[in-house]
């Protein structure tokens, strides 16, 4: 097993996990970036290979049944999302430990691959109401896909005692303060940081 590490920061959408991603990665020069393969439409200002690799459905499908995915998961109808094996050795190579922004199922899935060689933190709200709260708060999409994404949101609270640490997202400046010490503590010693 590589000496690499993966750290992974896991949470329903609105709890703040891509906020401390950005952060340790900005901050520490020893992580990079897992991207995502998806098969949802390329946004306004996306590069494929930066944002995700952006594939056809049946390209997904195709790498499926290749095996060429670590973790992969059909997110919403016809729209497919995963890691590439290939990604995360790319990086190891590069000598870094990997980090990665995922969704609750993909992140338990990369856990049991790699249960002595990952950190997996579940990101949380300080409750499910303000986590719903923040969700409606953003105004970014319409009725229907924010009643499918609370509906989600709800399902994937449940995931939280499959991981390793839960992180309470509540002020953000002792959050990434806390981020950044479970990490390094991890990556020194390759043990669990217990939160006080």
């Amino acid at each position: 097993m590589s000496a690499n590490k993966l750290i992974i920061f896991t949470a329903p959408s609105g709890a703040g996990k891509t906020t401390i991603v950005k952060h340790l990665l900005k901050n520490r020069q020893d992580l990079a970036f897992s991207i995502s393969a998806c098969t949802r439409p390329q946004r306004y200002g996306e590069i494929n290979g930066m944002d995700y690799y952006f594939m056809s459905v049946s390209e997904f499908k195709k790498k499926i049944a290749q095996g060429d995915f670590l973790e992969w998961e059909e997110v919403y109808d016809g729209q497919f999302y995963g890691t590439l094996r290939s990604e995360v050795e790319r990086l190891w190579s590069e000598n870094k430990h990997v980090i990665f922004d995922i969704d609750v199922k993909g992140a338990d899935n990369i856990k049991r691959k790699y249960k002595n060689n990952s950190l997996a933190v579940f990101v949380k709200t300080a409750s499910n109401e303000l986590l719903f709260e923040r969700l409606r708060n953003r105004k970014t999409e319409d009725s229907e896909s924010l009643r499918r994404r609370i509906a989600r949101a709800q399902e994937e609270v449940q995931y939280e005692n499959r991981f390793d640490i839960s992180l309470v997202n509540d002020v953000l400046e002792n959050t990434l303060q806390q981020a950044s010490e479970m990490v390094d503590t991890f990556i020194k010693t390759g043990q669990i940081m217990q939160l006080s």
